[in-house]
């Protein structure tokens, strides 16, 4: 007689479905959940609610960045920031650019509390009207940088290969130009003085570096599991790159653009300052700045002024850019 077949040995043969069978009813029981033999719920009863849900890193590094003082009052001031940049007559009505010589150098009077500056224009209205351009070149080039170096890191990362070694390669040259003299050249060459060429300036030699943070992250994702298991799953290169890669690696792109966003403005007011920036008649904190420096003597409070506005705003993007890389590296983490 023959024997009865063995159910073990029958589980595994492609004859009685194989491995892949075994699979297939594993993951319908584990999708189906446990029976009421099995201590699980009725059919219509409501789900338990999970004791101990995980929560994601962003909502993770806000939980943190709410609690941190130091975040708190730094976004504080940057939003006054970015709303005087915006609307400046909210806290201000004069016009920078009304000037009158007879009240040149004088102090501090009722209605124009920072004094006069050597025009004889009022240094309240100038300090206020010059957080618009420093703000809008400090943004405009952080996001063009940011948005640059990510997109060509990001595809030398993940393609490696020659791509790689070519942008590598780019990026050092870049990274040996100085940027006090490449400033020189570059915005000598274009008579502007507006913002735009400025702004354009930083993006040429601010996306070295965050091409390579860009392009380290994606290194380090794309050598994960899920990842792995997605491209075995037959997912393409863009589905990788923007479902998969890209929200796990952009959280050291942004806390370098938001230090670098502090940098760029105080960049700005060097530039504008040895007069290949920004020119009159933008009213900038840098053009401030040298008119006054010659006066540091006779007339500090014109210096004075300008000079604590732009400390203070490159301060507070600073103290923003360490509390959120704080928030956001786990190894920084209590």
């Amino acid at each position: 007689m023959p024997e009865p077949p063995d159910p073990a040995h029958e589980a595994i043969t492609p004859a009685g479905g194989g491995a892949m069978s075994l699979a297939s009813s594993e993951a319908e029981t584990l999708e189906a959940g446990p029976g009421p033999r099995a201590g699980g719920r009725e059919p219509g009863a409501e789900p338990a609610a999970l004791p101990g849900r995980a929560r994601s890193l962003w909502s993770d590094a806000w939980h943190d960045l709410r609690r941190n003082p130091v975040f708190v009052l730094s976004a504080l001031v940057i939003v006054f920031l970015v709303l005087i940049a915006l609307w400046p007559r909210l806290i201000a009505s004069g016009n920078p650019l009304r000037c009158d010589l007879a009240r040149a150098q004088d102090g501090p009077r009722p209605g124009h509390p920072f004094g006069f500056d050597t025009q004889g224009c009022d240094v309240y209205t100038r300090t206020v009207y010059g957080a618009r351009a420093s703000v809008t070149v400090g943004i405009c080039a952080t996001a063009g940088a940011a948005l640059l170096g990510s997109v060509l890191g990001g595809l030398a990362g993940y393609f490696g290969g020659w791509w790689d070694a070519l942008l590598s390669r780019l990026a050092d040259i870049f990274f040996g130009i100085p940027i006090i003299l490449g400033g020189l050249v570059f915005l000598s060459v274009v008579p502007s003085g507006s913002v735009w060429p400025v702004v354009g300036f930083i993006v040429l030699l601010g996306w070295p570096q965050i091409s390579r943070i860009a392009r380290g992250s994606v290194v380090t994702a794309k050598q994960h599991d899920y990842v792995q298991a997605a491209r075995a799953l037959g997912a393409g290169h863009t589905r990788l790159l923007l479902r998969h890669i890209a929200p796990n690696a952009v959280a050291p792109v942004i806390v370098v653009a938001t230090i670098a966003l502090g940098t760029y403005i105080a960049l700005e007011a060097t530039l504008s300052f040895i007069g290949v920036g920004l020119k009159p008649p933008t009213v900038s904190w840098g053009i401030d700045i040298s008119n006054a420096s010659v006066l540091i003597r006779n007339a500090p409070h014109i210096l004075l002024w300008p000079a604590g506005a732009l400390s203070v705003t490159v301060l507070a993007f600073i103290m923003l850019g360490d509390a959120v890389r704080d928030a956001l590296d786990p190894r920084l983490r209590r």
